[in-house]
């Protein structure tokens, strides 16, 4: 049924859409200062001191984050879908050095000589994403490029910093500020300081010829480095799949057992090293006799204990491990930057699983499940979509879809996790209603620190810059308390594979009745946008972010460890 919306779009979010949107179909560069007066207008709740003269620390902080490195040396960013259209152009992309940031996925290469970076990709949401990161890190820059352009000349060739006092008294800020900015520069704020005062950053982009097939094409691609080692020989063929959206250590390290079988080594790794001052804990826990208050210690130091032995010895001894326990990792399949998981349910080792998991009946029921686990890491907006469409094509029974995220919570903490039946979405202006498979009591028995909120109602928005405080403040009267990004797009894919219709525009769409699989949704809060105070711009979940984090991947890992008890005692 038509409806009108909760609220009306607002004019200036939507003009610095349409500034960015329509700039780039130009088919030669644009400066990144095109966009700056409608981003700094927009008011976005991540950048509120965008027009004010004095740095704002936080939203350089969260830029920085999602941009690399080099970033400050780079003239031109290009933005593709694939290498061939990179290649078309004449960017030989595939020789260029591949390049990370701290804070996002997304393949990014960088040319040797340092001055020209590809950015791949996979939906319009990584337009909506990518832009306003660049543009605020650029506004931010310049500002502070001209507050330390006086420090240039005494800071000499061997770049020493100066006092922190006196950074924020040349920046305008506070000494906490100098901090955040410390940890911008990946603790390196000497070398930081000194780039800034030497130069200011006047980026160019260009988008290369962008299509909705060729988003499908990246989907196929995707799908295509999966489908063999998902479909076999015997029947079924196409096995029954429980779809879950997540990370790839939660599920894993739940069901792998690895940090569990090896636990006693990667404790007294934590004692030694002693990761955010956490030895004395992790001894008390050791200690305590009880395996739950190890578990969440376990699961945070494996990544470090991984990577602490040169080479790639440990992680090749954890995917064997994993492997014989049914789970196989695929990294960047069709060379696109979702990582994906198959995990056979029937090869589940009932022995090593995390205690929490040991359902009534599953030692029994295991062995008789021809079911498939798939899990995705993270697609970002409307990646969402095109994965979960092109997977819904290639699986056989779709039974059960799942998506654990990040979210930004109105009315709660970080760490707090939120449970939604009701979802508006941002691209297709649509409100679905679904019946959440997960309630409170499902979340609430391993969750130690935050709290859970069911029956909340979630916003998925464009892109976290794409939003300002009155824009919020309008959903949040009409009771939407989470912000989060992929909901609505797997949502539309959900109504496409069980609709024969494209999903509608600007409608209520009931999927409760309609819908034959199992959908669930679990949100985890990482930022408070009404709160600076206790907001993630700048910092990371860390070991306080295994509580939430697992806590979630438990319930979604239970809830379908239950549906294949019910389904092979009927077989």
């Amino acid at each position: 049924m038509e409806r009108r919306p909760p609220v009306t779009p607002s004019d200036e979010i939507d003009l610095y859409v349409r500034t960015y949107t329509s700039l780039l179909r130009s088919t030669v560069e644009v400066r990144v200062r095109a966009f700056e007066e409608a981003h700094a207008f927009a008011g976005s709740s991540l950048h509120p001191g965008a027009l004010s003269p004095t740095p704002d620390v936080s939203a350089f902080a969260y830029a920085a984050a999602r941009l690399p490195d080099d970033m400050p040396g780079i003239d031109l960013v290009v933005l593709g879908q694939s290498h061939e259209l990179f290649e078309a152009a004449g960017f030989e992309v595939q020789s260029w050095r591949t390049v990370r940031t701290r804070g996002r996925r997304r393949p990014l290469r960088l040319d040797p000589e340092g001055h020209r970076l590809a950015v791949f990709i996979a939906s319009e949401s990584d337009i909506d994403d990518f832009i306003p990161i660049l543009t605020a890190f650029q506004i931010e820059w310049n500002k502070m490029h001209e507050r330390l352009r006086p420090l240039a000349a005494d800071m000499g060739a061997d770049k020493a910093a100066p006092a922190t006092e006196e950074v924020a008294r040349y920046l305008g800020i506070s000494v906490d500020e100098v901090d955040v900015l410390t940890q911008a520069f990946g603790g390196r704020l000497a070398q930081g300081i000194a780039n800034i005062a030497n130069h200011p950053v006047d980026v160019n982009v260009r988008l290369l010829a962008a299509s909705y097939s060729q988003y499908q094409r990246s989907a196929q691609r995707w799908w295509s480095g999966i489908e063999p080692h998902y479909v076999r020989s015997e029947p079924p063929r196409r096995r029954p799949v429980y779809f879950v959206s997540s990370n790839t250590h939660a599920i894993a390290n739940l069901v792998g057992g690895y940090a569990r079988t090896h636990q006693d080594a990667i404790l007294a790794f934590g004692r030694e090293t002693n990761p955010e001052g956490l030895a004395e804990t992790i001894a008390a826990a050791q200690a305590s006799g009880n395996e739950e208050d190890r578990l969440p210690f376990l699961y945070y130091l494996l990544r470090g204990y991984i990577h602490a032995r040169p080479g790639r010895d440990r992680m090749r001894e954890v995917r064997a491990f994993e492997a014989s326990c049914g789970l196989t990792h695929l990294s960047e399949p069709g060379h696109i930057d979702v990582d994906a998981q198959i995990i056979e349910v029937g090869k589940i080792n009932p022995s090593v699983i995390d205690p929490r998991l040991n359902l009534p009946g599953l030692a029994a029921a295991l062995p008789k499940s021809d079911a498939v686990i798939i899990n995705i890491d993270y697609p970002l907006g409307m990646a969402a979509y095109h994965l979960m469409s092109r997977v819904g094509q290639g699986v056989g029974e779709l039974h059960g879809l799942y998506v654990m995220g990040k979210a930004a919570t109105l009315n709660g903490r970080v760490g707090d996790v939120a449970l939604s039946g009701t979802v508006f979405d941002e691209h297709s202006r649509n409100t679905f209603l679904f019946r959440n498979a997960f309630g409170a009591k499902d979340i609430r028995p391993y969750l130690r620190y935050g709290s859970v909120f069911d029956n909340q109602s979630a916003l998925t928005v464009r892109s976290a810059f794409l939003q300002n405080r009155n824009y919020m403040s309008a959903f949040y009267r009409d009771g939407y308390t989470v912000l989060e990004m992929e909901a609505g797009p797997f949502l539309a894919a959900v109504y496409e594979l069980v609709h024969p219709t494209r999903v509608p525009q600007d409608e209520i769409i009931n999927l409760s009745a309609t819908v034959p699989i199992d959908v669930g949704f679990v949100h985890y809060a990482s930022d408070t946008p009404y709160s600076r105070r206790q907001s993630l711009l700048s910092k990371s979940l860390s070991y306080f972010g295994v509580d939430s984090t697992y806590a979630c991947a438990i319930a979604i890992v239970r809830r379908i460890l239950s549906l294949e008890i019910e389904r092979t005692a009927d077989s």
